[in-house]
């Protein structure tokens, strides 16, 4: 299936959204601060990562490693841009500690998890949408608004065929005797 430019434009705007936050708060979340400019690089270098790879589905193969090495990015960028390096930081230098690399690890896991599965929703609902509007298009095309068979002057005598085997149980019980 053929997407617009747009639609790519928006499926990387979304992952370079996700990304960068989850970058961001946890470089927050750390100790470490991140300016807006530097916000705004890291979204535009997350948009530009994931724009080649907009037009298609991807699988957790796919997310996992491009949310990695992103985020492997965007925390030495986000490490660089300190003005004191090290100050009230969880760790001193580009070199993140074994805390850090588990934090960092899991929460890009649970990210790609989450991406992952959105994309499988997404895709499955493009793909519903694109056979209901065929079903939509065929239908109209077999069935013309204007009919062009001559209208009947009697209306057809509709029999209740499905209801003549029904039982009535509406309304209060009937008379109980007492014996």
């Amino acid at each position: 299936m053929a997407v617009s430019p747009s639609f790519r434009l928006v499926r990387s705007a979304v992952f370079a959204v996700v990304s960068t936050g989850l970058a961001a708060f946890a470089h927050l979340f750390a100790g470490g601060s991140v300016s807006g400019p530097m916000l705004v690089i890291a979204l535009g270098l997350g948009c530009l990562t994931a724009l080649p790879l907009a037009g298609r589905e991807h699988t957790l193969g796919v997310i996992l490693p491009l949310l990695v090495g992103l985020q492997a990015v965007l925390h030495v960028m986000f490490s660089l841009a300190h003005a004191i390096p090290g100050a009230h930081h969880a760790h001193a230098g580009l070199v993140p500690g074994l805390g850090m690399l588990v934090l960092h690890g899991w929460a890009a896991g649970l990210t790609a998890l989450w991406l992952a599965r959105g994309e499988r929703v997404l895709w499955e609902l493009l793909r519903r949408l694109l056979v209901r509007l065929t079903l939509v298009i065929l239908s109209a095309q077999r069935f013309p608004e204007h009919p062009t068979a001559t209208p009947r002057t009697e209306p057809d005598i509709l029999h209740p065929v499905l209801l003549q085997y029904a039982l009535r149980r509406r309304g209060p019980p009937g008379a109980v005797t007492t014996a």
